[in-house]
C-alpha cells in the first residue's frame, strides 16, 4: 500500500487532523481539520490549518478532499476555509441533512439556510468508495454518535473512525446528541473491529485519564484493531450490546455539554461556513436558552 499519513493535534480542542495521501500520484485528502476559535471574544483562526496546508505545499501534494467523519460539536471545521485555498472537494455522510433539520430548527434558520447538504460537495453513503490516486477510500457507515458518522477505510489496511472510537483507556463516543444510539454505536464499532486484527485505527480524538500519581500518557492518535478489542474499556472482546448501552446510557448522563457545540454546530451544517454576514457586514452566532 502506498498511503501516507501525519497526524496533527490540536490541543485547545484535543483534535487530531490527519492528512493522508497516495505516494504514487501525490494526491491528499485532510480529514477532520480544525477552524481556530477563541469563544471569548468571537474570533476565528486559520492557524492551525494554515501550518497543515503549508506542509501539504511543502510535500509538493495536490489536495482533493476534505474528509468529515461527521458535524462536530467540538471544534469548528475549517473545511471551507480549504476549499477557498484549495479547490478541494468537502465529503460527508449523506444523513447531515437530518443534522442540518435538527439544528437547523433549534437555530431557529430561516429559508436561506439549505438543510439538503448542498453546502458540501459531495455526501456519501454506506459502501460508496472514492479514489485518491491509487488508493480506494470505502466509505462505511458508523452512525450511533451523530445519524451522520461515517469512517473511511483505506485500501482495507487503515481507517478513519471519527469519534466512533477513542483510545482504549478512553472507551466510545457519547451517544445522547440529537440522532445519537447507543446500540447504534455498538454496531457501528463491531463492524471496526471485523476489518481485521492489523487494521490501524486513526482517531478524532484522544483525551489521556490520569494515573494513580496524577500523570497522563503521550497523546495518541492511532491505535490498531487488536488494541481495541483486547483492551477498550467500554467494548472490548466480551462486552455484550446490552452491558455497552447500560454502561453508555448512564454515561451519558452524566457528561456536561461539550464547550463548544453551540458554535460548532451553527458553523459546522453549513461545512464551515459562517452564517450569513447581516447588514452591517458583521456575522452572528445565536447562542439559543434553555434548550440543549
Amino acid at each position: 500500500m502506498k498511503a501516507q499519513v501525519e497526524s496533527f493535534f490540536d490541543q485547545e480542542t484535543s483534535t487530531a487532523t490527519h492528512l493522508l495521501w497516495d505516494e504514487a500520484t501525490g494526491q491528499a485528502a485532510i480529514i477532520d481539520p480544525v477552524l481556530g476559535f477563541d469563544q471569548k471574544s468571537g474570533r476565528t483562526s486559520t492557524t492551525q490549518i494554515d501550518s497543515i496546508l503549508s506542509y501539504v505545499k511543502q510535500q509538493q501534494l495536490t489536495l482533493m478532499y476534505v474528509l468529515e467523519t461527521h458535524a462536530h460539536a467540538d471544534h469548528l471545521t475549517s473545511a471551507h476555509y480549504i476549499r477557498e485555498q484549495s479547490g478541494a472537494a468537502i465529503v460527508i455522510g449523506a444523513p447531515i441533512t437530518r443534522v442540518q433539520q435538527t439544528f437547523g430548527a433549534i437555530f431557529n434558520e430561516d429559508d436561506s439556510f439549505a438543510r439538503d447538504g448542498r453546502q458540501f460537495d459531495r455526501l456519501v453513503s454506506d459502501g460508496d468508495t472514492l479514489l485518491l490516486g491509487e488508493l480506494t477510500l470505502q466509505v462505511m457507515a458508523t452512525p450511533g454518535h451523530t445519524p451522520a458518522c461515517v469512517s473511511y477505510v483505506v485500501d482495507g489496511q487503515l481507517a478513519f473512525v471519527g469519534d466512533t472510537l477513542f483510545m482504549p483507556d478512553v472507551g466510545t463516543a457519547r451517544c445522547d446528541f440529537p440522532g445519537g444510539d447507543a446500540s447504534t454505536l455498538y454496531q457501528s464499532v463491531q463492524r471496526l473491529l471485523a476489518l481485521g486484527d492489523q487494521v490501524t485505527l486513526y482517531l478524532c480524538h484522544d483525551y489521556p485519564p490520569q494515573d494513580e500519581q496524577g500523570q497522563c500518557r503521550e497523546i495518541q492518535t492511532r491505535v490498531s484493531v487488536a488494541q481495541q478489542r483486547q483492551h477498550n474499556i467500554h467494548v472490548r472482546d466480551g462486552i455484550s450490546q446490552d452491558d455497552f448501552v447500560a454502561m453508555r446510557s448512564q454515561r451519558d448522563a452524566g457528561l456536561a455539554v461539550p464547550r463548544l457545540i453551540l458554535p460548532s454546530l451553527q458553523v459546522n451544517i453549513r461545512a464551515g461556513a459562517l452564517p450569513q454576514a447581516e447588514s452591517n457586514g458583521t456575522a452572528y452566532l445565536k447562542l439559543p436558552l434553555n434548550v440543549l
